[in-house]
This record gives C-alpha cells, structure tokens and sequence, in this order.
C-alpha cells in the first residue's frame, strides 16, 4: 500500500511539474479574417479585417519574434495599386496600438462620451469617422507590445538589444513593414507612416530606414502629439517653449485676465508665441545678468498669460516646471491638472506640494480602453487567445541614445520630393506640447525648402486630440485631406526643378501650413 501510495504520489508530482512548465501556445506565422461593413459620411464601406502575427526574421532568416496586427482592407477595390496604405504605431515606446485603433482612424471606435470620458456599460461602436474609406489601415503592435511577443527561449538581455531601442526598433520594424508589403502585394500603393507620441519618434527614423535600406519610398509621415525627435532644446529654449501650452490651458480653464479671456484660444495664443520666442528666451539667456526691473516686467507678462501668480514666477526665476503647473494652476481650487490632457481634473490627498499624485488624465484612459480592446478582439475580430494584451510598461529598459530621428526625417524629405510630413497636436497636451511641435519643424526645416510639403493642424482637446468627438470629425478629416494632397497626379516626377517652386519657399506657409 505504502508503495502504491508513493507511485501515486511521484506521478501526481511528475504531471504537476510537466503542467508548471507548460506555455500558452504562440504561432507567430497566423491570421484570422473577418468580413464587415462601416458607414462612414453616409456610406456603406464594406472590409475585411485580418488580425494575426508576421514573424520578423532577422539577418540571418531565423524567426526572432512574432508582431501581432490588424489589417483593415477596403472590399469592394479590386485595384489597389492607387489605394492608399497606412501603417499606424503607437508610442510609449511600450504603448499598444489600441490608442489609435478603437480611438481614432479605424472602422470601430470605444464607447465614450462626448468629451472623451468612461461610459459604462464598456464597448464599441461603428467610427463614422474612420479614413477607411480613403485608405486601408495597418495596426501594428511592436514587441512586447499588445499580442507582439519575442520567440520562445531568447535571453532576456537579447530581446532588449535587439528590439528595446531607438535604433533597435527602426532596424527591425522596417524589414517587417517590407516584408509585410510583399506578402500582402502591396508594392505599388501610396505607403503613409502615422505614429502618436513616442510612434512619432517610431515613424520619423522609419521614413529615412525604409528609404535607405528596404528601398521603400513614403507619401507622407503623419506625427501625432510628436515627441523631441531627438532634437535638443535645453536650457532656455525648453523652459521658455512650454509658455504657450501652458497658456492654452489657463484660457482653457478661466485663469487668464478678462482681456486675454475674452479672445478666442487661437486669437490669443500668436501673442503669447511671439512673446515666447522674442522675449522670454534672450531673458532666460541672460541668467543671473538679466536687471531686476527686466526680470519683474517678463514676470509680470508671464503671470498674465500662464494663470501663476508673478510672485510664484519670481521665486522660480522665470521657469516653471511643468509638473509644478500641474499642481499650481488650480490649487486654490482643490484640484490639479492632467499631464496629457489638461482638461481633466484630479484630487490629491493634500493640496501642498510641488507636483500632482497622479495623471487624472491617464487612469481615465485605461478605465476606456482595456476593457475594448479585449471584448473587440473577440467578438469582433474572432480573435482568440489566453496571451495578455500589453496596453503597455513591458520594454524597459529603453535605449535612448543616438536619438537622430528629426534629422532622419529631414534627410528622408530631402531624397524624396513625394514625401510630406502633417503634424497634429493638441492644445492642452502638456506632455508633447503644440508649440514644441512647430519647433520640431523649424529645426527641421532650417533652409525653408522643405516647408511647402509641410503642415501643422492643432486641436482643442490633449495628447489624444480624436477622443474628444468634435475634434475626432476635425482630425480624421486633416487626415483625409493630407493623404488626397500627398499623392501625385499619375505622370507627375519625383524630381527638384531648378527655381522652380518644388524648391523655392512659399511666400504664405506660415498662413497656410499653419505653422
């Protein structure tokens, strides 16, 4: 019996260790298509809608990951050789693309309310906003990122080299999107790269990669909410360049004196930009040598347009900390202000303090989206698994040395005079700020040549402009518009002309590029 029970007990330990090393199953070659309609500006538009995994192959052939997506195809275009093709990344760099996917561009949209908040019961609904009618859309989720995952049996230190970095991630997504490209046969379509947040710093290294190493050339780079872009912008130049947003949000919230108040945001936000780049940087340059008298008079204008007392500038020698304005701007009324979105309130434990608790902002949006994205992959998409889908935090540490992805996109824009650049942000983001946006650009552009095949559109609402429903209308619209403007007349030469105006700079760019 003794012997019995210890057989019995070996088996029961045996099966149980055989259990504990078992792994959910990962085929990183697979796809599941369904079929379905959307109306979009009274339209019927019928897709599929393929979501699967691609393995990405390193130098040598070997399958070193599996990237999860999702391929919406417009049905009923035989001929997709003049179909536009869209790649959207989001940022992080460990965000998911489910921020765009069920927020913004695709065929269906999370339940929100009207200004972007939670709703209960969870969900969504069709997105008659969504540029599918105008172009089929990729989601792409970057390792470690939603479904995306590295090959079973990589080392750890392995899989942050070769895929958690600035570099590391260009390098690697490219050959995907190219090898993407040929399985789906999608060579000869206008190609457009969208990246939000970090996806911008993502997408502006891709354009110069794909160019110069897949041989791939872009129509155009949209950069939603962007990033530095690597480009630097210490000292002076980044205190004083938060002004604007800063002022944005004050309109936003009541905190300005009544002559500012009363202008429309964007009626009042040119003084306050040609006060920024024309005052405050040489003061802020001066340091310790700038006259008291001098001093107090640009706190003074800085008080007006910020919503913070002159006192408070003074004791921070004209630089505010955006963390500080945060929890500054509306602390005698008991609430701080979000990080990306500065609309949304929050309540810390104590109103002291230099910095807010939490991003009100961010807990909201978790609180919309993943439920979504979970429920749409399976109910709508017929897609199933036990993986956990990574909204994000799942790629760090995160290599951001030789961030030269600005300049990449410049020199992109310079080998290709297909190539156009839309950015898109949102006044009261404080964590990719409007006016650093623009400045992006000018540094990009600093000869003024590249100028006329770029343009600015600004929203009022955060970091995720589209999630507020007027401005979702707006955006997708720009999107529209900058996609039909970014493809050539059939004939027309990807060529400079001397003199001519491809190279000369526009005379208006600034009133029509919005910049």
């Amino acid at each position: 019996m003794k012997r019995l029970l210890l057989i019995l007990m070996v088996g029961v330990f045996s099966n149980g260790s055989m259990f504990a090393q078992k792994k959910i199953p990962i085929n990183i070659d697979s796809s599941v298509t369904t079929k379905a309609t959307v109306t979009i500006k009274g339209k019927t538009i019928p897709y599929t809608a393929t979501a699967g995994k691609q393995p990405v192959w390193d130098e040598d052939g070997n399958a070193i990951a599996g990237l999860f997506y999702v391929y919406y195809k417009r049905s009923d275009i035989n001929d997709t050789s003049k179909r536009p093709l869209v790649f959207s990344f989001n940022g992080g760099p460990g965000a998911a693309s489910v921020w765009m996917h069920l927020g913004y561009t695709g065929p269906r949209r999370i339940l929100i309310s009207e200004e972007g908040y939670p709703v209960q019961p969870y969900g969504v609904e069709e997105n008659h906003s969504s540029i599918l009618d105008v172009a089929d859309i990729v989601y792409v989720e970057p390792v470690n990122t939603g479904l995306s995952r590295p090959v079973d049996g990589m080392r750890k230190e392995d899989v942050e080299k070769t895929f958690f970095g600035v570099n590391a991630d260009i390098k690697y997504l490219a050959r995907w999107i190219k090898n993407f490209v040929t399985r789906q046969d999608r060579w000869p379509s206008p190609k457009f790269l969208v990246g939000e947040s970090y996806g911008t710093t993502r997408v502006s290294g891709l354009a110069r990669e794909l160019q110069e190493r897949q041989w791939m050339y872009l129509n155009g780079v949209v950069l939603v909410s962007p990033t530095t872009l690597g480009i630097r912008r210490d000292g002076p130049v980044a205190d004083a360049n938060m002004l604007p947003y800063y002022a944005a949000t004050a309109w936003f919230h009541k905190k300005m004196p009544s002559d500012l108040q009363q202008k429309d945001l964007t009626d009042m936000l040119p003084e306050v930009e040609g006060f920024t780049v024309n005052e405050l940087i040489p003061a802020l340059t001066k340091g310790g040598l700038l006259p008291l008298a001098e001093k107090k008079s640009i706190a003074s204008k800085m008080s007006r347009y910020s919503g913070i007392s002159e006192k408070v500038i003074m004791e921070h020698n004209l630089r505010i900390p955006a963390r500080f304005f945060w929890k500054e701007l509306l602390r005698d009324q008991g609430y701080t202000i979000g990080r990306l979105d500065s609309r949304y309130l929050g309540i810390d434990k104590v109103d002291s303090g230099e910095s807010p608790d939490y991003s009100p902002e961010n807990t909201s949006w978790q609180h919309t989206f993943t439920p979504a994205i979970n429920y749409y992959l399976k109910n709508y998409l017929n897609y199933n698994t036990d993986l956990d889908y990574y909204i994000a935090g799942h790629t760090r540490p995160w290599d951001r040395n030789d961030d030269h992805t600005g300049e990449d996109l410049g020199r992109a824009m310079s080998e290709n005079p297909y190539l156009h650049v839309m950015v898109q942000s949102g006044y009261y983001d404080g964590a990719c700020d409007y006016y650093n946006a623009k400045y992006n650009m000018w540094q990009i552009d600093q000869s003024g040549k590249l100028m006329e095949r770029m343009r600015w559109r600004g929203y009022r609402s955060g970091h995720m402009m589209y999630l507020r429903s007027e401005d979702l209308i707006k955006s997708n619209d720009d999107l529209r518009e900058f996609i039909k403007d970014a493809i050539p007349s059939d004939g027309a030469a990807a060529e400079y002309l001397h003199n001519g105006l491809k190279i000369e700079k526009p005379t208006i760019e600034g009133e029509r590029n919005g910049f």
